[in-house]
């Protein structure tokens, strides 16, 4: 009853600006001409990109469940072919800024293209709150803000804007009903003169309450929170950031707080948000770049480009479980014999920095899976036009779970001639709990005592 109320509430007050849902027309395709999540059923005319036939459900020999580890079921493929400094023109329409940005500028770097592989699957319970939604969900606000009533499953499945696909970005089920958790996740930074540095050491915590329908205490409007604390270097031993988000940004702004331990209390951290530095980070990434975008929409136009086929790094078991931390690096860039690319269909958003508002960036152009709206391909530009950072956020199908999974990723700053390697859990491997925690459990005190007290 309490949960219902907080509905009733929360839609009275994103009731201005919305847009409607699709017909029951449109809405009957999913399942036929296109999955349920709305990607398109049928593989390419040329058969490089295959039908989708349910995803990849079955664990290969060898795979040992909750290790944090999961074993590559295409270990055994070799490259279709290689895309290098010599041919990149030839593939150019294929490639986003930042991948032909790499292969011009680094002739030893290349892409290693593998066989396509539409792998991603889902709970039925996703499925069908996925199904409902292309009909019931709305955005709001001028794009800016979902309708609480959507939890549950991909919000617009069949997306009309270029807002409603960053909504897809920003709601799609990556984590499960509970949380994920990592005991060490590293960032790395290599500067321009090939310099390894280790930025960070966090534990960290995720889940996503927009999935959690059946979780009482969850506020209706927050979709996903986060805590880690930091480890490294020793000098920032201790910290701790808890980041909340909602699906009405405008009502109810990112909720983040630092805990630092030579202060001793938690406060309130408004500015880990939009074109804030990521420290932990090294500061190649922005707050709200996270895993190609994080937070509110307010300050760019986001423009639906359509649908085409790119070189996106998926099924990537390889550089998530299988190559050495000391073996990802070289100099100018990540080590290309780690990485993985098929072809994929992506979703394409282009988005301008509107007029009067502030940010490093001028424009940014996004590359979405059509299958996850995760995996994928960013590049941004800064105010003189010249192209300021590239993401290559790579994913794996987690097989015994049914979850499309997409967190590390390797952001470039062309600007500075340096790079950074996200979200590297090789130390410990990348945890799942079916169960969440209660709000009580949640609360920043109560992360800060339980983290601190280790």
């Amino acid at each position: 009853m309490k949960l219902q109320l907080a509905l009733t509430i929360a839609l009275s007050g994103l009731s201005a600006c919305a847009l409607a849902a699709v017909s029951p027309e449109e809405a009957a395709e999913l399942g036929k001409t296109l999955t349920p999540w709305g990607a398109i059923q049928a593989g390419n005319a040329e058969g490089t990109i295959p039908a989708y036939e349910g995803g990849l459900r079955q664990a290969p020999a060898g795979f040992k469940p909750d290790s944090g580890f999961w074993v590559d079921p295409f270990k055994d493929e070799k490259p279709l072919f290689r895309i290098d400094s010599k041919n990149v023109d030839q593939y150019a329409d294929k490639l986003s800024e930042g991948q032909k940005t790499l292969l011009k500028k680094y002739p030893e770097y290349y892409l290693d293209i593998y066989p396509s592989h539409r792998t991603a699957a889902y709970p039925k319970a996703v499925v069908d709150a996925t199904i409902r939604n292309a009909t019931e969900c709305v955005i709001q606000k001028d794009g800016l803000a979902v309708d609480p009533v959507c939890r549950g499953g991909l919000p617009f499945p069949i997306p009309k804007t270029g807002n409603e696909v960053i909504w897809n970005q920003q709601l799609r089920y990556k984590i499960g009903t509970g949380y994920s958790t990592t005991s060490s996740s590293n960032s790395w930074v290599i500067d321009s003169n090939g310099q390894v540095t280790k930025a960070a050491e966090q534990a960290t915590f995720e889940e996503m309450p927009y999935y959690q329908v059946n979780q009482a205490d969850r506020d209706p409007l927050m979709y996903a929170r986060v805590f880690s604390r930091n480890d490294y270097p020793a000098r920032r031993s201790g910290e701790v950031v808890v980041l909340s988000d909602y699906l009405d940004p405008l009502a109810k702004p990112r909720r983040a707080f630092s805990y630092t331990p030579g202060q001793r209390r938690i406060k309130l951290a408004p500015e880990f948000a939009f074109d804030t530095p990521v420290a932990s980070q090294g500061g190649v990434t922005l707050f709200d770049e996270l895993q190609m975008f994080s937070g509110s929409q307010e300050r760019f136009d986001y423009k639906l480009v359509g649908r085409k086929e790119m070189y996106i790094p998926n099924n990537a078991y390889k550089f998530y479980f299988d190559c050495k931390q000391d073996e990802q690096f070289l100099t100018d860039h990540a080590n290309p014999q780690c990485e993985r690319w098929e072809l994929h269909r992506v979703w394409v958003v282009e988005a301008t920095l509107k007029p009067g508002k502030r940010h490093v960036y001028s424009k940014r152009t996004y590359y979405l899976d059509e299958d996850t709206f995760g995996v994928g391909l960013y590049d941004a530009w800064d105010k003189s036009n010249a192209l300021y950072r590239s993401m290559f956020l790579s994913g794996v199908q987690l097989y015994d779970k049914d979850i499309p999974y997409n967190v590390k990723n390797v952001i470039y700053d062309f600007n500075k001639g340096m790079y950074a390697l996200v979200n590297d859990a090789l130390k410990g491997g990348y945890k799942f709990v079916d169960t969440p925690l209660s709000e009580r459990e949640m609360k920043p005190e109560a992360i800060v005592s339980r983290v601190t007290q280790r």
